[in-house]
């Protein structure tokens, strides 16, 4: 489902970050990722961002940029990492191939043309997560003392499980599907400059007046991840169909539309693979020294671009005491 058709529905209000002090989140750690990757090459010098021989850290350094803000707002982040692909979003990620192929034919036009704005524009654009970012985010991740769980497969589902059996207290993503996943509160903007918002997924079915099932079928007939939406579905129609007819089965005999896979997409937002196998501790005990190390000497970043950061980690250290971090 595109996220203005789930950002019409969902219910949003401002928090302050100091009410949710002592919090426990379940971040979706590839979101995270994804947006300081694009956003850090889109605002950065390239050469803040790639190592001598051409290899990126844009991921470890905007890891390192949003991480103060949570600490210094006494949240306890738990990073939680995608594991198998879902079989259905084969099309997705096919799709997302060839956006990338067009991007970089875009971006070649825009280096011979010698245009810089729209070449960091297009840059940012064909960022992806590659196995060598995950898994150097992890270790810098442990240097820091951040719990990391892997899930079985999206690790937004996972987030999302781990809020509803209470192992956390919120999820943190910028993904409005957390909501189908079954994500009881979600917090988005954790680390921009605009004010965080509470998505709250009760309040969310109570202003709709209809199930989380419901809401799943909401999205399917507007679109998901796994299909494309029926043409003619926004939101607010959807809603009115899916209240009129009770089920998205009701919805295709009564007004003579079909999606493919209906039930198994359903199954996969309400029935997930997720995991109760995991465990962390909420301690964090960072160690700077290794973890400044790793950055700049492992991975080339320039030592004033850690400066601020590390002060940060290390200020928060000293006013919350070290017995609260370890």
């Amino acid at each position: 489902m595109g996220n203005a058709d789930l950002r019409d529905l969902a219910v949003l209000e401002p928090i302050d970050p100091s009410a949710m002090a002592g919090a426990t989140i379940a971040i979706d750690a590839h979101n995270w990722l994804y947006r300081y990757l694009t956003t850090t090459v889109r605002w950065t010098n390239a050469a803040a961002y790639t190592t001598s021989d051409g290899r990126e850290v844009a991921h470890l350094l905007g890891t390192l940029k949003g991480l103060p803000t949570l600490f210094e707002a006494d949240l306890t982040p738990i990073f939680v990492f995608d594991g198998a692909t879902v079989d259905m979003k084969d099309d997705e990620v096919a799709d997302r191939r060839a956006a990338r192929e067009r991007t970089e034919d875009a971006l070649e036009d825009a280096r011979e043309a010698g245009d810089p704005v729209e070449i960091a524009r297009l840059d940012s654009q064909r960022q992806s997560l590659s196995p060598e970012m995950i898994e150097t985010t992890i270790e810098l991740l442990d240097h820091l003392g951040v719990p990391v769980v892997k899930a079985p497969a999206e690790g937004e589902a996972q987030a999302a499980h781990m809020a509803a059996t209470e192992a956390v207290d919120y999820v943190g993503t910028e993904d409005y599907d957390a909501l189908l996943f079954g994500a009881p509160q979600t917090l988005r903007r954790l680390t921009s400059s605009d004010d965080t918002e509470l998505m709250d997924l009760k309040a969310t079915l109570d202003e709709h007046a209809i199930s989380r099932e419901q809401l799943i079928d909401v999205a399917i007939l507007c679109g998901t991840d796994f299909n494309d939406g029926v043409s003619g579905y926004g939101p607010v129609t959807a809603v009115d169909a899916v209240r009129e007819h009770g089920t998205l089965a009701g919805v295709f005999e009564a007004e003579d539309v079909f999606v493919e896979h209906a039930d198994r997409i359903r199954d996969l937002f309400l029935d997930p693979p997720v995991t109760d196998d995991y465990s962390f501790d909420t301690s964090i005990d960072p160690d700077l020294e290794a973890a400044r190390a790793f950055c700049e000497t492992e991975w080339e970043i320039a030592s004033d671009e850690l400066d601020r950061p590390f002060e940060r980690i290390e200020d928060t250290l000293v006013q919350t005491g070290l017995d609260q971090w370890g």
